[in-house]
């Protein structure tokens, strides 16, 4: 290999460092965002639909603040689907810290009637729900969560 060469492929490794270096950068690990219902609301429903707003707290570990820009999820009620939701609303939760992320959620006609008919007599300040969703966009992409725990139905005209 001649001197020229050799400087030449030393000088493009040197010139390429930096942008490796920062690629690197963006590759930070992180710890899982923890979820939790915080709290679920009666809205006005169409026709049949019934609707709710579904409070999420969400709980960022991490040294760094964890922007969103979408939000998706399902949440099931003793193993049964019950109410799905997308949002296009953005965001961030900073470092080590927490926020509360209102959502409109919908349940289907179908749902709410099987529902109705299985919980006859069951206790609707503690029925059993898992949640799955995700936080979409952010530099680190898309956070998936779930969670379970119980939750308290609230009353509305209808008779829930």
């Amino acid at each position: 290999m001649t001197p020229s060469l050799a400087r030449r492929r030393l000088v493009r490794l040197l010139a390429g460092a930096p942008l490796l270096l920062a690629g690197c950068a963006g590759l930070r690990r992180s710890d899982p965002v923890q979820v939790r219902v915080a709290g679920l609301e009666p809205l006005p429903g169409e026709g049949l639909e019934m609707r709710f707003l579904l409070k999420l707290r969400v709980q960022n570990p991490n040294d760094f603040a964890l922007d969103y820009d979408g939000l998706a999820l399902q949440i099931d009620l003793k193993d049964r689907d019950f109410a799905s939701g997308v949002s296009d609303m953005r965001g961030s939760v900073p470092p080590f810290s927490e926020t509360v992320i209102s959502l409109p959620i919908s349940v289907s006609p179908l749902s709410a009637v099987r529902q109705l008919l299985e919980l006859d007599g069951a206790d609707l300040e503690r029925l059993p729900y898992s949640l799955r969703g995700k936080l979409g966009g952010g530099p680190l992409g898309t956070q998936r969560f779930s969670a379970h725990g119980t939750l308290s139905l609230p009353v509305t005209r209808a008779g829930w």
